[in-house]
């Protein structure tokens, strides 16, 4: 995702280490076991190292002397080692297993909760296929990184350590010989780790931007098949599916690059101390014993220094995993207690929440521009003014692209004004948690959005824990969803996925019955009913008009139907509200908005 791709920090200017760290926090609470794990390893890895010593003492004393009982005795002491070492390496693992799945689950479920607090514009901007792939792919490489590369990396240094320590007690010119090759491979480590950041990060967004487009192709599988569009989505997927394939051979170029050097070199060097020490054997100068020793310890010391490409390719890969993941963490949440007052609201007066003209729902000059939008452009909704009084019914109504929905997102705050304020019975909804605003406003969008639940399940969003069957039933039969009972297991029938096993009108019924369910206080519509039939429509307004009594609502509409549900209208164009009247009142009165309803009552003349 481009957008994500361009914000993200500079994989050379970023420390791989400092980026780690941000980890601390999820790791402190099983940092004693993960300590432990890592002293474990070292002491196994370091027990291996014996091995080399035992043969030394084995070749020039029991084998040199002919003592075959010294020789069961030594073959007894490098059988113990092994087990040794073998017993403790598998007491690492177990140590790690546990709090790893741990700190896994801990992030993924953090992740969700943050995801589920960000404001809308967030996610308007974000593909879903990206941070998806942060809650899955990169948790998975952030637990495979602190499972092992995070041990071994230490592992491994004080191994290499320790074996160069007893190398150069043994024969210090050979274990120069050895040393040889150090600077050149940390050379190469150096240049390897700057590049494979950069590759590893464009890697992982292309898998992101991958996910997206699966997810769209399957979610949107009836409109792919509907258009016979499956061989262009499927070029789209081949053509991302080998972009990635390319980044992935260059990251396998450039492991097999450095591993090319870490293994011919140190290869390269312990040949020359087998010749070397060969000599001095020959010499007399050096014991077989102890050659053998000097070359057990350099092959000891091979996967330790031959995993070191492998090492630092997954360390760059869980630093770029961890760089994602908090670049939705760092995502700025809603606030959960209130919100910050709009940029240029002024104060509300305390004698205005008890003034009745106060009361209801009120836009006091109310500006909005979408935070990604130029600072110089115009704003989508300019100095909205309007008053909705208590138990009134408005029609909002306004040309495509005139701002409605976006200005109905605003009461539930999934918006934030960027000036003005809007009211409910006199109080500022920033003054208010988002969590006591949504208790008193209940919404209905334009496209019905249902979840893999039961029909019960979806509609019970709507309202708090004590809601039950009695109050379900009555939302649904002011929806007029009766056809929920009808369903295979009635209302306890599952509706799948976006509930796409629903027509679009039954869809639409049960998010309205969501709405009305919770008995709020405050409700706005966004055209509810667009798919609905003329029959179904008349019945569900006539149930609507009850609800409606009791409550304070604001119901975009774009036919006369609807707009009949309403005691007023507002008209709304070029993000202003241009006219407020009845609906008989503004059809003779204002030319616009009488030519907005003419289109939809010439087709319901000519229906009839």
């Amino acid at each position: 995702m481009s957008t994500t791709r361009a914000t993200a920090e500079d994989p050379r200017q970023r420390s791989a280490v400092r980026t780690l760290l941000r980890l601390w926090p999820y790791v402190r609470p099983v940092r004693v076991r993960l300590f432990t794990a890592a002293l474990v390893a070292v002491v196994a890895s370091c027990t291996g190292l014996v091995i080399p010593l035992v043969l030394k003492w084995l070749v020039d004393g029991p084998v040199a002397d002919r003592d075959t009982r010294g020789v069961w005795l030594g073959a007894l002491y490098l059988l113990l080692l092994g087990i040794a070492e073998a017993v403790l390496f598998g007491v690492r693992r177990w140590l790690v297993a546990r709090p790893l799945s741990h700190v896994e689950a801990e992030m993924r479920a953090d992740l969700y909760r943050h995801l589920q607090r960000l404001p809308v514009s967030f996610h308007d901007r974000w593909a879903s296929g990206q941070l998806l792939s942060r809650g899955t792919t990169d948790l998975m490489l952030l637990r495979m990184f602190l499972a092992f590369p995070l041990t071994f990396l230490l592992v491994n240094a004080v191994t290499i350590l320790v074996g160069v320590v007893i190398m150069l007690m043994q024969d210090w010119t050979l274990g120069l010989v050895i040393l040889g090759p150090a600077v050149p491979v940390m050379w190469t480590c150096m240049v390897f780790e700057r590049r494979y950041a950069d590759v590893a990060r464009l890697a992982q967004d292309q898998v992101g931007d991958l996910t997206t487009v699966v997810e769209e192709s399957v979610l949107g599988i009836r409109i792919v098949k509907g258009f016979g569009r499956h061989r262009s989505q499927a070029r789209a997927f081949q053509k991302l599916s080998w972009t990635l394939r390319g980044t992935e051979l260059r990251k396998a170029r450039l492991l097999a690059t450095i591993w090319g050097v870490i293994v011919t070199l140190p290869e390269v060097a312990i040949g020359a101390a087998l010749v070397l020490g060969t000599v001095q054997v020959a010499d007399g100068e050096l014991s077989a014993g102890t050659l053998v020793a000097f070359l057990s310890t350099a092959l000891a010391l091979r996967w330790p220094v031959d995993s070191i490409g492998f090492l630092l390719a997954m360390t760059q890969e869980a630093a770029t995993a961890t760089e994602r993941y908090f670049e939705v963490m760092d995502g700025e949440p809603e606030s959960v207690t209130a919100g910050s007052r709009a940029a240029g609201a002024a104060p509300v007066p305390q004698k205005a929440a008890r003034d009745a003209e106060s009361r209801g729902l009120r836009f006091h000059n109310v500006r909005f521009r979408y935070p990604d939008a130029a600072s110089d452009s115009p704003p989508t909704l300019d100095l909205i003014d309007l008053h909705i009084r208590p138990g009134e019914s408005m029609a909002l109504v306004g040309a495509t692209g005139s701002g409605k929905t976006t200005l109905t997102a605003l009461v539930p705050r999934l918006h934030e004004v960027t000036s003005g304020r809007i009211t409910l019975d006199g109080e500022d909804i920033t003054a208010m948690s988002r969590e006591a605003l949504r208790t008193l406003v209940a919404v209905a969008f334009e496209e019905p959005t249902l979840f893999s639940a039961s029909v019960g399940e979806n509609v019970l969003m709507g309202a708090d824990g004590a809601a039950g069957e009695p109050e379900l039933a009555r939302a649904l039969a002011v929806a007029q969803a009766e056809f929920a009972h009808a369903l295979p297991q009635g209302t306890d029938t599952q509706v799948g996925e976006q509930g796409l096993s629903l027509s679009g009108g039954q869809r639409q019924r049960l998010a309205l019955a969501r709405a009305v369910v919770g008995t709020p206080r405050f409700l706005v519509l966004d055209d509810p009913l667009s798919a609905l039939d003329v029959h179904t429509e008349a019945a569900v307004e006539a149930a609507l008009r009850q609800v409606l009594a009791d409550t304070t609502a604001l119901i975009v509409a774009h036919r006369p139907s609807t707009v009949l549900l309403a005691d007023r209208v507002a008209l709304l164009s070029g993000g202003r509200i241009t006219a407020v009247g009845t609906h008989h009142e503004l059809l003779r009165t204002n030319p616009e908005y009488a030519h907005l309803m003419s289109g939809e009552q010439e087709q319901e003349d000519a229906a009839r």
